[in-house]
This record gives C-alpha cells, sequence and structure tokens, in this order.
C-alpha cells in the first residue's frame, strides 16, 4: 500500500467517528439501554437505515459495550476507548490490505 501506516490509522479514526456521530444523527437520540437507534423505530427509512449499518456498528461499538452500558463514565474514557480499539482495527486492517496488494503485484 502506498499510504503510510500513520495516515490509514487516522483517516480511520476519523472517518469511525464521524460515522457514528452522523449515524446516531440520523436515526435518533441513543435511549438508555438501546444501543442501536433505529432498530424499532415506525419510520420504514430508519428502519431500514439502521438495519443496514448494523452489522457496521457491532464490529465498531459492539465490544465496547460495558463501558457505554457505565451509567455515568468520563466523556474521556469512551473516547480514549474507542480510539485505542479503532487503532486496532485500522492497524489489522492496514496489514491485511498490504498483504493482499502485494500479492496481487506478485502475480
Amino acid at each position: 500500500m502506498k499510504i503510510s501506516r500513520t495516515k490509514f490509522v487516522i483517516i480511520f479514526l476519523v472517518s469511525a467517528f464521524a460515522f457514528q456521530v452522523i449515524s446516531n444523527l440520523l436515526l435518533g437520540p441513543v435511549n438508555h439501554g438501546e444501543w442501536f437507534p433505529g432498530t424499532d423505530s415506525p419510520i420504514a427509512w430508519k428502519h431500514t437505515l439502521a438495519a443496514i449499518l448494523y452489522p457496521i456498528k457491532i464490529v465498531l461499538v459492539g465490544p465496547l459495550a460495558p463501558i457505554f452500558n457505565d451509567p455515568d463514565p468520563a466523556p474521556p474514557v469512551r473516547l480514549l476507548a474507542c480510539a485505542i480499539y479503532w487503532t486496532a482495527i485500522a492497524l489489522v486492517l492496514h496489514f491485511l490490505l498490504s498483504k493482499i496488494i502485494t500479492r496481487k503485484k506478485e502475480k
């Protein structure tokens, strides 16, 4: 891959945070105990959009459930947990994509 690892991680983090904010704004407020807003919405487009975004949100925030279920954590804790988890995902993704691209160039 021609993109540096640091640049890839930064772009991934910004994109993940933007995805979370935009999807939560579109689908409505997150009620206590409701992890994925819009899944129980009577509005058809919100329900459909939630069904499409649900698998992506499972990967991005699913393993962070204990932190998000805490009723009153310090805001930097959630931000830091997301950043660390998403950095790990970005590094693994960068490694896998660089291996795939290298193999394609060899053939």
